[in-house]
Formats: C-alpha cells, structure tokens, sequence
C-alpha cells in the first residue's frame, strides 16, 4: 500500500458472504483494481496470548483456536491477521483447518450461530518482533500498527479476537454503518 490512503468499510469484513461471493477482502482489492488474497499458516489449539484472554474473557491457562493468515496485495504482504476463539465455538469446526473457508470465517461463524453484534476495537503502535518483520519483509526495528477487534454476541458473549499487524506506512480509515 506504501503510504496510499486506503479507505475501508468495516462492515462487509463483519457481514457473512453470499455463496459464491469472494472474502471481503479479495472483493475490496478487486474493486480498486489490485489482487487481493491470503495465505493462512497457522491453524489449531495454542495458549491464548494475554490480549485475547482479556478480550475473550477467559480463565489463566485457558486454550483457543487461532488461525492465523498473511494478507496480501498484489502478492506482497501488507498484513499479519490472527484471530482466536474460544475452544467451545471453534474446536472440531474449520476454523480449526489451515484450508480456506468458503466465504471467509464470518460466514462460517454465521452458520455456527455467532453474529457479529458488538464490536470493540483498539489501535496501537509498537516496534515488530523478528517473526512480524520476517512475514511483513520489513527491516529490523521497524514500526507497526496493532488492531485488536473483539467481535460478539447481542448478549455480550464475545467469541472472537482478532489482532491485526502492519506496517506503518499503510494509512486506514475505517467507517462503520450504512
């Protein structure tokens, strides 16, 4: 993205696709003429990190399904996105598989009986780990963006944290409703 603006609508990547509808974010790509896509290359159990056990409001030593992807544009990675959920909602389902899900997550969720009726998100700024500048091809000590979206039920329940990485350069602007 190298600095472009770039002015993204939230909703479509929390709204369930129509069958046969590309993700949102192929869509959002497409749209501005660019190849969108993502490689996910990690998927299963793992210790849930401090900032999605807080977000999921789960105990100390409590497990979560991650599945974690590279985003990419125009077959360059622009983003690390990794999102958990709690064992009860994602364990055994395809949310726990490396492959892709037709329709993305969220109308995989949608079919599970998760809709996205809350939405907090939290922004923040930090320097990358070695892994984020490997998968990022970002020199050492370079500057990323931190977005940590907890999605959940209308009752509160929240079933899915997701923590999106990128670099700095990329500017965004997020509105939300119709």
């Amino acid at each position: 993205m190298s600095g472009e603006a770039w002015i993204s609508e939230a909703a479509p990547y929390l709204a369930p696709r129509e069958p046969g509808q590309a993700d949102a974010w192929t869509d959002e790509a497409g749209r501005r003429g660019r190849r969108g896509g993502q490689s996910v290359f990690e998927a299963g159990e793992v210790a849930a990190p401090e900032a999605v056990r807080a977000a999921l409001d789960l105990e100390q030593g409590q497990r979560v399904v991650v599945r974690a992807r590279l985003i990419l544009l125009d077959e360059r990675p622009v983003e690390i996105a990794r999102s958990y959920y709690p064992l009860g909602v994602a364990q055994g389902t395809r949310l726990a598989d490396p492959r892709k899900i037709p329709g993305g997550a969220v109308t995989l969720l949608r079919e599970l009986g998760y809709t996205a009726d809350t939405i907090t998100e939290d922004v923040s700024a930090g320097l990358a780990d070695p892994e984020e500048c490997g998968r990022l091809e970002l020199p050492p000590g370079s500057a990323v963006l931190r977005l940590l979206r907890t999605s959940g039920t209308a009752d509160g329940f929240p079933f899915e944290a997701s923590l999106m990485t990128m670099p700095t350069d990329r500017h965004l602007t997020y509105r939300l409703g119709k």
